[in-house]
C-alpha cells in the first residue's frame, strides 16, 4: 500500500511539473506567433519607392493614415505585406454578427452550439476575404494616385497589391486562431495589442523630439504623460467594477441530511462589451477611405465633401464615433450576456433573487439593471476614447497614447493576465482533487 501510495504522489509531482510544462509552451508559442507578425510588418509590398511614401506618410500622419497605422502596428507606416493587419476580419465579425440578430437562418446556426458556431466562423472567413480583397485593391489603386510611390503602376500592380495584403490579412486571421486555441488566448486581441506596444516606444521618442525642437511645449509633454497615466488608473478601476446581484438558494434535502440555504451573487461587467466597440467604430470609420481611394482623390462632391468631414478628428468623425462606440456597447453586451437564460439556469438550481420572481420577471429585472450599467460603460468608453481623439487631433500627440490604443493595452493585458490565472487556478485545483483521493485511499 505505501509503495502504490509513493507511486501516486511521484505521478501528482509529475503532473504538476507537466502542466507548468504546457503553459510554458503555450507561453512561447504565443511569443514566436506575435514575433511572427511583427517580422511581417517590416516586409515592404513589391513596387513601392520607400522613400516616396515615407513622404507621403508624414504628411498624412496626423489624419486617418495615422489612426490605419496605429491597428496596423506601423504597417501601413513602412506599407508592409501585414499592412491591413486584422481589420478586415473585425469588420467581418460585425456584420455577421449584425446579420444574426436579423436572419432567422443565422440565428438559429448560433443556437446549435459548437457545430453552429464552426458554420458562423466559416461565413466569417468568406466574407474577410471579400473585404480585405475590396480593401487591399483600394489601396492599390490610392497608392497609384499618390504621386511617384508605384515604380510600374497598372493592373498587375493591383492584382499583386490584392493579393498580397489579403493573403497577409488571412495568415493574421489563421495565426490570431492559433493563438487562440495553442496559446493564452485572445488571439485577435494579442495581435492587435503587440502592434499598439511596439511602436510605443518609437512614438515616445517621437514626442520628446517634437519638444526639443521646440513644435511641442514641456508643459503640453507632462500634460499627455500625466493624461496618459490617469487613462490608465480610470481604465483599471473601470474595468474592475462589477455590479452583484444577490443570488439566494434555498434549503434542499440530500438523503436524510438538510442543507441550509446558500446565498452567492451574480457578478454583472460596468463595462460588459469589453475593448469591443472602440476596435468596431474605428474599423468601420476606416472602410469610406477605402471607399474614396478607388476614385483617387475623383468622385462626386458630394462624396468627397464626406470623406472630408471624415478625416480623423473632424466634429463629424467625433460624433460617429461617439455615436459607434455607444451603439457597439449595447449591441456587444447583448450579444455576450442573455438575461433570459441566465435567468433560467437560476431558476433550474433553485437559485432565485430576494423579492423577485424566479422565471421572467428575473430576467426583466436582470435586463433593466444591465442596460443601466451598460449606460455607464459606453459614457465611460466615449470618455476614454474621446477627450484623447481631440488632443491628438488639436495638439498634434501621437495616436499611441490616445484614449482607444491606452484602453486595447490595458483591457487585454488584464484579460490575457486573468486567463493565464484562471489556468494556473484550473489546475491547482486538479491537484487538491488529486490529493484528497489520495488520502482516502491511505484511510
Amino acid at each position: 500500500m505505501a509503495s502504490a501510495a509513493e507511486q501516486l504522489a511521484a505521478n501528482l509531482n509529475f503532473g504538476a511539473f507537466a502542466k507548468a510544462d504546457e503553459l510554458k509552451k503555450r507561453i512561447w508559442f504565443t511569443l514566436g506567433a506575435l514575433l511572427v507578425y511583427r517580422l511581417g510588418t517590416y516586409i515592404p509590398l513589391p513596387g513601392i519607392d520607400p522613400n516616396i511614401w515615407e513622404q507621403v506618410f508624414r504628411s498624412q500622419a496626423g489624419g486617418i493614415l495615422g489612426m490605419f497605422n496605429m491597428f496596423a502596428g506601423g504597417g501601413i507606416h513602412r506599407m508592409a505585406i501585414f499592412a491591413l493587419n486584422i481589420m478586415p476580419y473585425i469588420s467581418a465579425s460585425i456584420i455577421i454578427q449584425l446579420l444574426t440578430t436579423v436572419s432567422p437562418q443565422l440565428e438559429a446556426l448560433k443556437k446549435e452550439g459548437e457545430s453552429g458556431r464552426k458554420l458562423l466562423n466559416q461565413y466569417t472567413r468568406y466574407l474577410t476575404v471579400i473585404l480585405a480583397a475590396f480593401q487591399s485593391y483600394g489601396i492599390a489603386v490610392g497608392l497609384e494616385g499618390a504621386g511617384n510611390v508605384v515604380s510600374d503602376p497598372g493592373l498587375f500592380f493591383r492584382l499583386s497589391t490584392a493579393i498580397t495584403l489579403t493573403g497577409g490579412t488571412m495568415f493574421l486571421m489563421w495565426l490570431g486562431e492559433q493563438i487562440t486555441s495553442r496559446g493564452i488566448g485572445n488571439g485577435i486581441s494579442l495581435i492587435i495589442l503587440s502592434g499598439i506596444v511596439a511602436e510605443l516606444p518609437a512614438a515616445l521618442a517621437n514626442m520628446l523630439e517634437l519638444g526639443r525642437q521646440g513644435a511641442m511645449s514641456t508643459g503640453l509633454i507632462l500634460v499627455v504623460i500625466i493624461m496618459a497615466v490617469a487613462v490608465i488608473a480610470f481604465i483599471v478601476f473601470v474595468e474592475r467594477a462589477q455590479r452583484r446581484l444577490l443570488i439566494q438558494y434555498p434549503k434542499r434535502q440530500v438523503g436524510n441530511k438538510m442543507f441550509e440555504g446558500q446565498s452567492s451573487h451574480l457578478p454583472l461587467k460596468l463595462n460588459t462589451s469589453g475593448v469591443i466597440p472602440p476596435i468596431f467604430a474605428s474599423s468601420l470609420l476606416l472602410l469610406p477611405t477605402t471607399v474614396a481611394n478607388f476614385n483617387a482623390g475623383r468622385g462626386p462632391e458630394w462624396f468627397q465633401w464626406i470623406t472630408t468631414q471624415l478625416g480623423h478628428g473632424r466634429p463629424l468623425f467625433l460624433i460617429m464615433y461617439l455615436a459607434l462606440i455607444v451603439f457597439f456597447a449595447f449591441f456587444y453586451t447583448a450579444i455576450v450576456f442573455n438575461p433570459t437564460e441566465t435567468a433560467d439556469n437560476l431558476k433550474k438550481h433553485g437559485g432565485f433573487i430576494p423579492g423577485i420572481r424566479p422565471g421572467e420577471r428575473t430576467a426583466e429585472y436582470i435586463d433593466y439593471v444591465l442596460s443601466r450599467i451598460t449606460v455607464l460603460g459606453a459614457i465611460y468608453l466615449a470618455i476614454v476614447c474621446l477627450i484623447p481623439e481631440i488632443l491628438i487631433s488639436y495638439a498634434s500627440v501621437p495616436f499611441y497614447f490616445g484614449g482607444t490604443s491606452l484602453l486595447i493595452v490595458v483591457s487585454v493585458t488584464m484579460d490575457t493576465v486573468a486567463q493565464v490565472q484562471g489556468y494556473l487556478l484550473a489546475h491547482q485545483y486538479e491537484g487538491l482533487i488529486r490529493k484528497s483521493k489520495l488520502r482516502g485511499r491511505r484511510r
